[in-house]
């Protein structure tokens, strides 16, 4: 993957301030260590950090089509673009590259807007049409590469992360409380929507149009620029209410499990398609251990593997990972860390995810990309995406209880089944039960049901911001975006398919492949790949009943049947351990003590200004004395610690970071705008 940016004067030519390409460009190295280089015309400007893993040779970006009309930049990969261009070439276009870019600008002169929708990839980028001066915006339909863009006067500016966007002078760098309030409720902040104030995000499976001086007759949601006119071109389908509740007899069972294991192979198989070797993470779990084993048979080259443990047995999977690495034979790197490696990487973390983190976890996944990158190796394949097709989370079958539940709200039995989820639970007094999960049940049809309890649990921490922050919630803004984006379709939809579309466009896109996924990758320069997101193996799997997936409370079940044979016994029937890091306790002692000694400092507070300081200073004193038990004050504390961190990275220490990434004299290649013209470089 790579690094891309650019910007496109809405009205007249576009003047660039001093450098700034160099500086856009140069933020986004890490991203994309092997080439730098850049194109730009009287209207536009475009820039590129690549990550040289498809056509090595003639693959370099920003590239054009045979006429030189249509200029892209582009992150990530178009896995079926062999195929593709059979089928250009069939009509006509003629390539000079073997790269998946180029496949992308003839597409997009054959079909247009819509060739989004013939892509098997993951994938951001942006093609400049010179003659009609517009602008195409394309984000892959889960979000797994990210995509921003902001207003600075009459320039429209577009990232793959926000700090190259802060390249541009003046451009708002300030948090904006109620954004930091949307994260402390949901996780991440509802798209468009990002923490600063002065950018906005491109959503999951949308593409966006600006034509200079063209009007948009209907303006997208705020903050999108109102130059954009957007269109959402995909998103996951679900069946109706009545088919998804039907448990499939033992033939039809049986041949959902046939299908799903195909679709998974060829999920895997494609994502192979690299000039680089492929390896892949290995967790131990279910998931990862799937389609590792999965590559393992259909390669004959010997696999490399990569996985972290953690010294806190708590935490550590690593028993598992042997298991698997003996299993399948594979050439196998693995790391352990303890909390000063956490605490250690923390500032970084959140410098690479711009965004509050309300758990550690990222940091253990950042030293795993370094020691890949270490080992010198570009790509891997990873299992996230598993849980949210296949219902591998406890937020769906705590839904199904709680449900089940509603039906009969008075029953003191009918709770006591949450305890097959959260063993811990059996101690806890009914009160508790009926006070935490029993919240909603006289709206069982409420479309954010199954998700008001994990909302209502992270959202005490909302109370650690000034009033004003709130406002915004407490009126139900972000909720309304949210309702306002389901799908027609959403209301007829069974319950798990409802909760199932909610984990997925707001768990999944705005936390897990940003924190935990392409963030902590590409901070080390290492592309991840994700097989159970292929949308063509979601699309099988959606359309296999919920009662197939998730019978009763068994978690992924019709998944374990089409891969069990792959697998050891003991990995397919260990029960699932979500991923987690130490919390609180990484910065217990140095180096983690200090840096949050001076975060969370009485002045580092103050001058923040979106906080309640005796709130913080409550919850710092109980850090310092190690009182802090709870899993919520445990979470409140990393919030409000990587909140500080954020703050202070894009503050006034931003310049002088920024000025450190600027591309050097000679780093620079400049593109030619004429297609048979040698490049320079600047």
């Amino acid at each position: 993957m790579c690094g891309i940016c650019g910007a496109i004067a809405l009205e007249g030519p576009l003047q660039l301030p001093d450098r700034l390409p160099e500086r856009m460009i140069g933020s986004l190295r890490h991203r994309g260590p092997d080439e730098f280089a850049a194109w730009r015309d009287e209207s536009c400007f475009l820039g590129h950090s690549r990550l040289s893993i498809v056509d090595l040779v003639t693959g370099q970006q920003p590239l054009t089509g045979e006429d030189g009309r249509h200029w892209i930049v582009f992150n990530g990969e178009i896995f079926n673009y062999p195929e593709l261009t059979a089928e250009l070439e069939a009509r006509g276009h003629a390539f000079r590259t073997r790269s998946d870019t180029e496949v992308i600008v003839h597409a997009y002169e054959e079909w247009g807007e819509t060739c989004v929708e013939r892509f098997n990839g993951q994938f951001a980028f942006a093609i400049w049409d010179r003659a009609a001066r517009s602008l195409f915006l394309a984000r892959d339909r889960f979000g797994i590469l990210p995509l921003y863009v902001a207003r600075a006067g009459r320039v429209l500016l577009f990232a793959s992360e926000a700090k190259a966007l802060f390249a541009w002078p003046g451009l708002d760098r300030r948090l904006a409380p109620d954004r930091l309030a949307e994260v402390f409720t949901y996780w991440a902040c509802i798209a468009p929507a990002t923490p600063f104030a002065g950018v906005a995000q491109l959503p999951p499976g949308t593409s966006a149009v600006c034509a200079s001086g063209e009007a948009v007759a209907s303006p997208p949601p705020a903050p999108l620029p109102a130059c954009l006119r957007v269109r959402r071109y995909w998103r996951p389908e679900f069946l109706p209410a009545r088919e998804d509740a039907q448990h499939p007899d033992p033939v039809a069972r049986r041949r959902m499990a046939r299908e799903i294991r195909e679709g998974l192979e060829a999920a895997a198989v494609i994502r192979l398609r690299a000039d680089v070797p492929v390896g892949a993470y290995l967790s131990g779990g279910l998931d990862s251990s799937a389609t590792t084993a999965l590559i393992q048979s259909c390669t004959r080259n010997r696999l490399r593997t990569f996985s972290v443990g953690f010294r806190d047995r708590a935490y550590d999977e690593s028993q598992w990972q042997r298991a698997m690495v003996a299993h399948l034979g594979t050439e196998h790197s693995s790391l352990e860390v303890g909390p000063a490696d956490i605490a250690g990487r923390f500032a970084e973390v959140v410098w690479h995810t711009e965004s509050p983190v309300l758990r550690t976890a990222p940091a253990p996944l950042f030293a795993l990309s370094g020691l890949v990158r270490r080992h010198g190796w570009k790509v891997v394949l990873t299992g996230e995406g598993a849980d949210e097709v296949f219902c591998g989370y406890n937020i769906f079958r705590e839904a199904k209880v709680r449900r089940f539940w509603a039906r009969q709200p008075r029953s003191p039995r009918r709770p006591l089944l949450l305890t097959r989820l959260y063993p811990y639970l059996e101690q806890s007094p009914p009160q508790f039960l009926a006070r935490f999960y029993g919240q909603g049940l006289d709206q069982p049809e409420d479309p954010l049901f199954s998700h008001r309890p994990r909302w209502q649990n992270t959202g005490m921490m909302t109370t650690f911001l000034v009033p004003d922050a709130l406002a915004p919630l407490a009126a139900g803004q972000p909720e309304a975006r949210l309702l306002a984006d389901l799908p027609r379709e959403f209301a007829g939809w069974g319950p798990v398919a409802r909760a199932q579309y909610l984990e997925m466009t707001t768990f999944l896109a705005g936390y897990l492949l940003s924190s935990q996924g392409d963030r902590m990758l590409m901070g080390n320069s290492v592309e991840g790949r994700f097989p159970f997101l292929d949308h063509e193996l979601a699309r099988i799997a959606l359309a296999t009943p919920a009662a197939a997936r998730l019978p009763a409370l068994k978690e992924k079940d019709l998944l374990k049947e089409a891969v069990g044979d792959l697998l050891p016994a003991a990995i397919l029937q260990r029960p699932k351990q979500p991923y987690r890091a130490p919390d609180a306790a990484s910065f217990q002692d140095r180096p983690g003590r200090a840096i949050a000694e001076a975060a969370l400092a009485p002045e580092a507070v103050a001058a923040a200004g979106f906080w309640l300081p005796e709130r913080v200073a409550s919850l710092a004193r109980k850090w310092e004395t190690g009182r802090l038990t709870s899993a919520r004050e445990n979470m409140a504390f990393i919030g409000v610690l990587s909140t500080q961190l954020l703050a202070q990275a894009f503050g006034a220490t931003f310049p002088a970071r920024l000025e450190q990434s600027t591309l050097a004299p000679g780093e620079l290649v400049w593109r030619s705008s004429h297609v048979d013209q040698p490049e320079r470089t600047c």
